[in-house]
C-alpha cells in the first residue's frame, strides 16, 4: 500500500531541495482552486498541502486566519472542496495533502472524508489538533485502509521519545515546526532553531522531514533545506495570492523567486 503512494514515490525519487507549498482553498475566489494546483505543478512545486478553512485556526498566524475567513465567505466547505478535486488526477500527478483541524472532518464523517479522499486522489492528511494516542487508537486502521498518511509535526519542544513515537507512527513525512510560534513568515535564518534542527539530525529518523512555519523566500528556503529534505512555504504563497496580476503570473513569480532567486 504504501509504496503507491505518492507521497513516498517523492521522497525515494528526490532526496532534498523538496518545495511544498500550502494555500487555503477557496482562496482568494471560491473557483481558484484547480487553478492554483495545477499552476503550483507546473511552476515544478514538488508537494501541495490543501487548506480546508475552519472558523477557529488557531496554529495559523493572521496571513492563514485571513484567507481562512474570506474563503469560508467565499462559500468554502470541506464538501465543495472534493467536488473541485473531482478531476483533478486528470492533470496533476505530484502528491497532494489536506490539511485542516479536526472538527469539520469529524462533522463529514471521518470515513466517508477517508472515502472521499482516495476518490479524488489525496495521499495524506495534516491534523494538527488530532493527537497522535487518538489517531492510533481511532483512526490509524481507517487511515490506511484509504491509502492516507498521516503527517505529524514535531516542534522544538517535542522531546527525543515523542520524536522517536512519532517517528515510529509515520510513513510519509514528518512535518519540523522550525518554531513554537504561529504560522507566518520570517526572513532571517537567524529566525530559526538550528541548534533544535542539528538535534533532530543526529536522532537518524527512519523518515524524511520537510520544515515548515516561516520559510518565505529563498534564503530562508535554502537553509531549511540544509537541515532537512525541504521545506513547506504558507503564509507568503498565501499574501503573494493578494497581488493584481493574473492568477498564474503571481503564482510562478512566486515559486521563480524561491527556486531560482536573481
Amino acid at each position: 500500500m504504501s509504496t503507491q503512494n505518492r507521497i513516498n514515490q517523492l521522497f525515494q525519487s528526490k532526496k532534498d531541495n523538496i518545495l511544498s507549498v500550502y494555500f487555503t482553498a477557496g482562496y482568494p475566489n471560491l473557483d481558484d482552486t484547480a487553478t492554483i494546483i495545477q499552476t503550483l505543478e507546473k511552476n515544478g512545486v514538488d508537494l501541495i498541502e490543501i487548506g480546508m478553512p475552519f472558523s477557529d485556526p488557531v496554529a495559523d498566524g493572521p496571513v492563514i486566519q485571513n484567507s481562512s475567513t474570506v474563503a469560508l465567505k467565499n462559500g468554502m466547505s470541506i464538501k465543495k472542496l472534493f467536488q473541485q478535486l473531482t478531476s483533478i488526477r486528470q492533470s496533476v500527478k505530484i502528491p497532494l495533502i489536506l490539511m485542516g483541524y479536526l472538527n469539520p472532518v469529524i462533522q463529514f464523517g471521518v470515513e466517508e472524508f477517508c472515502k472521499k479522499c482516495k476518490e479524488v486522489g489525496i495521499d495524506g492528511l495534516i491534523l494538527p489538533d488530532l493527537p497522535l494516542s487518538v489517531y492510533e487508537e481511532e483512526y490509524q486502521a481507517l487511515f490506511e485502509q484509504y491509502g492516507l498518511h498521516n503527517v505529524l509535526l514535531i516542534t522544538p519542544q517535542t522531546s527525543e521519545a515523542r520524536i522517536r513515537q512519532i517517528d515510529e507512527a509515520s510513513n510519509g513525512f514528518i512535518y519540523m515546526v522550525s518554531s513554537s510560534s504561529t504560522t507566518g513568515a520570517k526572513d532571517k535564518v537567524s529566525d530559526f532553531h538550528q541548534e533544535y534542527f542539528e538535534r533532530v539530525n543526529q536522532l537518524e529518523l527512519k523518515n524524511p522531514r520537510l520544515i515548515g512555519f516561516g520559510i518565505s523566500n529563498h534564503e530562508t528556503f535554502a537553509n531549511a533545506c540544509k537541515y532537512a529534505s525541504g521545506a513547506i512555504i504558507g503564509s507568503a504563497f498565501v499574501k503573494a495570492l493578494e497581488q493584481e496580476i493574473s492568477l498564474e503570473e503571481r503564482i510562478s513569480r512566486f515559486v521563480n523567486r524561491i527556486v531560482n532567486p536573481v
